[in-house]
């Protein structure tokens, strides 16, 4: 390569470095910013995004975390598509390890070894705090990246971000609620007829979240997926309430990291181009909400039901214990 080349390709290379370095420069993590540097940020071209990942099991194969994993990769693309546009920029939270009702409900397990879960009533007000921390500091856009599929954790993170709409003027959307149906379509075009046979659909540990596991973080899944024994051919609740239920629907053996990619990246797609059509003025409030939609569905009431009763038993104990102690 003459000199001439060399010296045309470093200016590109420095051209690329700066504008990278600019791109990258929009992303601020409040945990490395002081004050001042809050302060100055331009609230109405600022995002806000809170990451979220309920500590849930997943089975033998995968991590009590995979939400998060995926919910954190999500967050980053978000952010990038977003200061794309000129003149925006991205705040991004650290990530919230807190959710509502693990799949373990589904079989009115409310205790289940890898679940860490909290209740409906705690995770709205964790939420409803940052929401109104927020709306104090002037922010007017935020967007809620807690994907998990239980309806009262989708209810709690609604009722959060209407909060904030409501009180603030502003916008908070809790992006896990809205376009379920297409996120579902989204694997079942990728997946083979035969694949979704054997899979059944499922929602939790399956070929759809093993296999975006082994796309994100291939070293945390248990190589004992290629064997596992397919859980399907039932209602959920009744492979749920087995006595030795593993904790995953589906069937992970069928699961690629090939897949796990594909799903990732048009999932990913769907919600950058719903982010950008609000920040564009669409209104969500037109989609329909997981939340609202699965209280016209008699299996997922009865779940929601019993799951809510049992947080109010936890309640019970909890505010019995302050209350002999005077802590009240």
């Amino acid at each position: 390569m003459n000199s001439r080349k060399m010296c045309v390709v470093s200016s590109l290379l420095i051209v690329l470095a700066v504008f990278a370095s600019e791109a990258f420069a929009q992303i601020y993590h409040v945990k490395e910013m002081n004050t001042e540097q809050i302060r100055a940020l331009d609230r109405d071209k600022t995002v806000v995004l809170l990451p979220g990942g309920i500590l849930e099991q997943h089975g033998p194969y995968l991590p009590s975390f995979s939400d998060g994993y995926m919910n954190e990769r999500l967050t980053q693309e978000l952010a990038n598509a977003i200061v794309e546009r000129p003149g925006w920029q991205v705040l991004v939270f650290p990530l919230v390890p807190l959710g509502a009702g693990g799949a373990n409900e589904i079989g009115s397990k409310y205790s289940f070894s890898g679940t860490f879960a909290v209740r409906f009533a705690t995770l709205r007000a964790v939420f409803m705090d940052l929401a109104t921390e927020l709306g104090e500091q002037g922010f007017r856009w935020a967007f809620v990246v807690h994907f998990h599929g239980a309806p009262n954790h989708n209810r709690a993170l609604d009722q959060a971000a209407d909060y904030f709409s409501d009180s603030y003027g502003g916008h908070m959307v809790n992006l896990s609620g809205i376009l379920r149906e297409e996120r579902a379509k989204v694997a079942q075009k990728i997946m083979s007829e035969e694949v979704q046979r054997e899979d059944g659909g499922s929602t939790h540990a399956g070929v759809g979240e093993t296999s975006r596991l082994l796309f994100l973080r291939p070293d945390l899944v248990n190589p004992a997926y290629k064997q596992a024994p397919p859980q399907t051919g039932r209602d959920r609740s009744q492979i749920a309430k087995a006595e030795n239920w593993p904790g995953y629907f589906g069937s992970p053996r069928l699961s690629s990291a090939s897949l796990g990619a594909a799903i990732t990246k048009q999932t990913t797609s769907l919600y950058v181009e719903l982010v950008l059509k609000i920040l564009d003025g669409f209104d969500p409030s037109q989609l329909k909400r997981w939340g609202d939609v699965a209280r016209t569905l008699p299996a997922s009431v009865a779940i929601d039901k019993g799951a809510l009763e049992n947080d109010r038993a936890i309640e019970r104990k909890q505010q019995e214990w302050l209350r002999n102690k005077g802590l009240e």
